[in-house]
């Protein structure tokens, strides 16, 4: 599979989106999750959100109490050992569940990914609803795909799925005891971002851009920390940018589109990818506007706001009937080259057309264009440089006495011709001009010799 965000930046920025993506917060057991941050890329992602304390289940068993109590009560690296040792010795025991939590969050602090995705696994077999498993699931297996494991198919497949389960499960989850209802909202709205994350980033590498944006969306909404993650921001431009060549079923959004790639540029993890994604940002700015005047302005909106303002919006290109009209608006008929008549007569208004050709209609006019093909009484010529570009007629000039034959033009040859303009078709665009007269030849001025000398 192709990593997902290879679109502008190269391969080694997918991982540095991941290693600088917003990290689940830390928390201690009895206390709510700190916000999430942007971390350095070398910092590892703390602890889960923190199990709500409840009544401990009781241990009948004085041995397997003892092994238990003895585990939890160690630190750092003894107490991973005595939780896996306690595990073994009691797979089936009443504190599994707790003891596996407590074993992931170990291995999540200590840094160790792999360990802490295994304890989660173990602790999702044991309590099928446990929400902090998933959430740590969606956000790793997430990160993994993104940043080109080798078996990123399946990590984005197992993130999907997490961060579903996750959501589905979102509603049921109970408040710990003892936390703020600030706090607990802070944790689901935590936990929100990393499941729609995961459901968004799949989305986009199936490229179903509708179920991205809505997702991706919705994680870079859930909370300010989302905002700045770079691993997420990215992604969610590309999804409203759409496919190359565009998509006619998936309704266009530029405007967000360019917001993002602006916002995934400032909060990129270093000037390289910074620099590359702002270029990619004032493109799609350019590409909508048609032209970058005004692109610093933007910009530095871009940049001093994390949050989109309400009723942003760039001006987007003229249309084609309003470039016609501004042409027409600008210089007059009489002035105006060929490939300007064309684009006015195939794009503009009644008026405007009317406008043009009511003024040059049966006048004549003398110009250069290249042939296409040639007969004694009709020549089919290129006159716009698109049209010549393309081989295409855009003329026919027809005689009202035929050519000789040594005048005809080859196909592809340049040729002055005058002409008076008698009908046209809009699109595809042909106009026929009657009257048609050719160069005279030039003729050789005589040579004069100089008589013999005697």
């Amino acid at each position: 599979m192709k990593k997902i965000l290879v679109t502008v930046v190269l391969g080694a920025a997918a991982l540095a989106a991941a290693q600088t993506a917003t990290q689940p917060a830390q928390s201690q057991p009895s206390a709510a999750p700190a916000p999430a941050a942007a971390q350095p890329a070398q910092t590892q992602p703390s602890a889960a959100p923190a199990a709500a304390p409840t009544a401990a289940p009781v241990i009948k068993d004085p041995a397997e109490y003892n092994a238990y109590v003895g585990a939890i009560g160690q630190k750092d690296a003894a107490q991973i050992s005595g939780l896996e040792a306690f595990l073994t010795q009691y797979p089936n025991s009443i504190m599994k569940t707790a003891a596996l939590q407590t074993l992931m969050q170990d291995y999540q602090q200590a840094g160790n990914q792999a360990k802490t995705l295994d304890a989660a696994t173990r602790l999702l077999a044991a309590d099928p609803t446990n929400e902090r498993a998933m959430f740590l699931l969606a956000y790793f297996d997430r990160l993994k795909a993104q940043s080109g494991d080798p078996n990123a198919a399946q990590d984005l497949a197992d993130a999907k799925k997490f961060g579903q389960m996750g959501l589905d499960g979102l509603p049921k989850f109970t408040k710990p005891d003892g936390m703020s209802d600030a706090d607990f909202q802070k944790m689901k709205d935590q936990m929100t971002g990393v499941f729609n994350a995961a459901l968004g980033l799949a989305a986009l590498t199936d490229k179903d851009y509708d179920t991205a944006r809505k997702d991706l969306r919705a994680a870079v909404d859930s909370s300010p920390d989302f905002q700045k993650d770079f691993s997420v921001v990215y992604p969610l431009a590309l999804a409203y940018a759409g496919p190359t060549p565009p998509d006619p079923k998936l309704t266009p959004d530029p405007i967000n589109a360019i917001w993002f790639a602006g916002r995934a540029s400032v909060v990129a993890p270093n000037p390289q990818y910074q620099q590359q994604i702002e270029k990619y940002a004032k493109g799609l700015y350019k590409k909508y506007h048609a032209g970058d005047d005004g692109w610093d302005d933007v910009l530095a909106q871009i940049k001093a706001n994390p949050v989109q303002p309400s009723g942003f919006t760039i001006k987007p290109a003229p249309t084609p009937a309003e470039q016609a009209h501004n042409m027409v608006a600008a210089t007059p008929p009489d002035k105006m080259d060929f490939a300007t008549w064309e684009f006015v007569l195939s794009n503009g208004s009644q008026e405007d057309q009317d406008a043009v050709w009511n003024a040059i209609k049966g006048k004549p006019v003398y110009m250069n264009g290249t042939v296409i093909s040639a007969t004694a009484t009709e020549f089919d010529i290129a006159a716009s440089s698109d049209d010549i570009d393309a081989k295409k007629a855009d003329i026919t000039l027809t005689f009202e006495e035929k050519v000789p034959l040594r005048l005809i033009p080859k196909a592809g040859a340049s040729l002055d011709f005058q002409g008076n303009p008698a009908s046209y078709t809009p699109n595809p665009f042909m106009m026929t001009m009657e009257k048609g007269l050719l160069p005279k030849p030039k003729v050789a001025a005589p040579v004069h010799h100089k008589p013999a000398s005697n």
